[in-house]
């Protein structure tokens, strides 16, 4: 028998999106088309590919047309982007891209560094954003950076995330990403914070998106999973930070995700192995070590 959805995890790999874009430099697109394509084998279901963004802003995402369309692409796998307006999603229609995301912070002072306008302007820009999707059949997902915390501000009253991640629902957003953006949250904070925004939005609506700067990823992540979260974002490898925040570290690796997952016999339709070996392989191309459990899987396989 199959599992249940109580008992089945999704994850969202953001590792060729979030990720490559923190990199020093351009990666080749050849390798980052790559790289989505052996996620795609080991059993990835939606990988976050790129970003229609300025290339001024984010130079290493600049390839973004290219790299979507040389994809082998699978019918029962996403490949989403984000989008920051609605130029962006001009272009990322015009790529083909069925699936993207929007974005904003629950901290006035990270979208001002971030996107130079406040919260309700850079709303103001996705409504129109997620009109046209709707009208055009685009699944639109809302990521709130800062959840816990920010670079700038410091601490963010959990009121403010509920009314942006309520915001970006209203407007049409099919998930919510929840975000600690400097990963300075904990699992007693990280369960306050779902606590508070499923009395709003259904907890099968809400993700949550750990980076790992002070080892607390897969404990948060384990307090969210005991609240009926089964949407989690991870990057292999652990790629990844944030470009706009200062002293953000790396995503959560999926292969630590999905190794503390399967010991918890939760379902995620993924090959450890073969994941393991994807993230050994693009942390060797990027000239740093794979993640903690990629490493251990493949040594016991040697």
């Amino acid at each position: 028998m199959g599992k249940t959805a109580a008992e089945t995890v999704k994850i969202v790999e953001v590792g060729p999106r979030d990720g490559l874009q923190s990199e020093p430099y351009t990666i080749p697109t050849s390798i980052k088309v790559e790289l989505i394509n052996r996620l795609a084998d080991a059993g990835l279901k939606i990988i976050e590919t790129t970003s229609f963004v300025s290339d001024r802003a984010i130079p290493q995402l600049s390839d973004a047309e290219a790299v979507y369309a040389q994809l082998d692409k699978r019918d029962d796998v996403q490949y989403p982007a984000l989008v920051p307006n609605e130029k962006g999603y001009a272009r990322a229609r015009q790529a083909g891209i069925n699936h993207i995301a929007i974005f904003t912070a629950a901290s006035e002072a990270f979208n001002q560094h971030n996107i130079n306008c406040s919260i309700e302007e850079a709303m103001a820009r996705f409504y129109p954003v997620v009109a046209s999707a709707q009208a055009d059949g685009v699944t639109v997902r809302g990521y709130v950076s800062t959840v816990m915390g920010c670079p700038y501000q410091g601490k963010v009253p959990i009121s403010d995330v509920v009314r942006v991640a309520e915001s970006l629902y209203e407007a049409g957003c099919y998930e919510i990403s929840l975000g600690d953006t400097i990963g300075v949250g904990t699992a007693k904070q990280a369960q306050a914070l779902i606590r508070a925004i499923a009395e709003s939005i259904p907890i099968d609506k809400l993700a949550v998106h750990f980076h790992d700067t002070y080892g607390q990823a897969l404990a948060n992540i384990y307090a969210c999973l005991d609240l009926g979260i089964r949407t989690i974002d991870s990057s292999v490898a652990g790629l990844g930070g944030c470009p706009y925040a200062r002293g953000a570290t790396g995503n959560v690796a999926t292969e630590d995700v999905v190794y503390m997952l399967n010991g918890m016999g939760l379902a995620t339709g993924i090959d450890l192995h073969a994941l393991a070996q994807t993230g050994r392989w693009i942390a060797a191309e990027l000239g740093r070590p794979a993640s903690r459990a990629g490493s251990a899987i493949l040594k016991r396989h040697q």
